[in-house]
């Protein structure tokens, strides 16, 4: 009896030390070291065409020929438009016949200037004569340049009763019709150049430095960005940042950036948004997985575990989130090891058995590719 009482004892005691050692979870944990990755930023674009004119009525008249139409190509030099030129025309005529009469008065006065040149030299008349014919032979010059200037005044005005294509563009809309009586400055329609577009967009003061920070550390400097279309789509070509204004908006604290596309099909349009995807690289940051994190109070935590493999929470403040992951400020070091993922069946102080995971470079980059084609 005293065997079988110590046997069943015995007995008991293993089984308990066995559903012990059972209770200790095995959980994923991850050890943090420094990384390099992609920094995505997105900002709303406006889209303005390289080129992008309104075109205005130089000269009053009747709106006689149209010969273009709305949305269809012109070159530089085309005509686009006919005012009724008759008046110009006779205004033309009439600085012409002027000109002509200057000019043979002109004819005239020297003839006289010559005649009482002689005369004077023979001592027949005064002086004096010859300087008043020499007076009105310049005052007779003085109406031919008149008369050239009201010349070329007619013909300029001439000229713009017919309205041509300042360059290679894409019409607009015409908002007046053929027998549409037209004003100095009444607007015609309005041309666009859209073979390369310009999309402007604001940057934080903060994100400013960041982006001036890593072009500087760049090895390429190419400054490319991408552009995502009102569809979700990603626009083919890729766009280049070319310049920045001067100074920061004082009520916005932002900073305008100008990227230049190519758009050889021309997709993109004048007046047109988009969002402009900015890419930075950054080294040496610390990532913790989002499914490690979780938020009390607007406080983000995650369970620590020591060297005894017992976890206890901590609180960490991140920088920014990419994609599936947290970028770190401060709170978690270098060899940290966190638990990667089942933080809702632990506690505080209990004991686990990691089975440790990596948090490589493929492995992030293929979040990241997720998280892109999620956008």
């Amino acid at each position: 009896m005293a065997f079988t009482a110590l046997f069943s004892a015995c007995t008991t005691q293993s089984e308990n030390v066995s559903e012990s050692q059972d209770t200790v979870l095995t959980i994923p944990v991850a050890r943090l070291y420094p990384q390099q990755t992609q920094l995505h930023r997105e900002y709303v674009g406006s889209i303005h065409a390289q080129k992008n004119v309104e075109i205005y009525a130089r000269v009053k008249g009747y709106l006689e020929e149209v010969y273009v139409d709305e949305g269809k190509p012109v070159r530089k030099g085309q005509v686009l438009f006919r005012i009724n030129n008759e008046e110009y025309s006779a205004e033309l005529a009439k600085a012409k016949a002027n000109q002509q009469s200057a000019m043979a008065q002109a004819k005239a006065a020297e003839l006289e200037v010559n005649r009482v040149k002689v005369l004077v030299e023979k001592d027949i008349i005064s002086k004096t004569e010859l300087e008043v014919a020499q007076a009105n032979f310049s005052a007779v010059k003085a109406k031919i340049e008149e008369a050239n200037s009201a010349v070329t005044n007619a013909s300029i005005q001439l000229a713009h009763t017919q309205v041509r294509a300042p360059f290679n563009g894409i019409v607009n809309r015409i908002p007046l019709k053929i027998g549409s009586l037209i004003n100095e400055g009444t607007l015609l329609t309005s041309i666009s150049d859209n073979n390369n577009v310009f999309v402007y967009f604001n940057v934080s003061e903060n994100e400013y430095l960041e982006y001036v920070k890593a072009r500087r550390e760049s090895d390429t400097n190419e400054n490319l960005v991408d552009l995502e279309l009102a569809d979700g789509t990603y626009f083919p070509e890729k766009g280049k940042i070319e310049t920045m204004e001067g100074q920061f908006d004082a009520s916005t604290g932002s900073i305008a950036f100008r990227a230049r596309f190519a758009n050889p099909q021309g997709i993109l349009k004048h007046g047109s948004t988009g969002t402009i995807r900015l890419t930075n690289s950054a080294d040496e940051v610390l990532l913790v997985p989002q499914k490690a994190v979780f938020d009390i109070q607007d406080k983000s935590f995650v369970f620590l575990v020591d060297k005894d493999n017992r976890v206890k929470t901590k609180i960490f403040v991140p920088k920014l989130r990419i994609g599936d992951y947290y970028i770190v400020k401060s709170g978690l070091e270098t060899g940290d090891r966190i638990v990667y993922e089942g933080i809702q069946v632990l506690k505080e102080g209990m004991s686990i058995k990691p089975k440790l995971v990596s948090l490589d470079g493929d492995q992030i980059k293929q979040n990241q590719q997720k998280a892109v084609s999620a956008l």
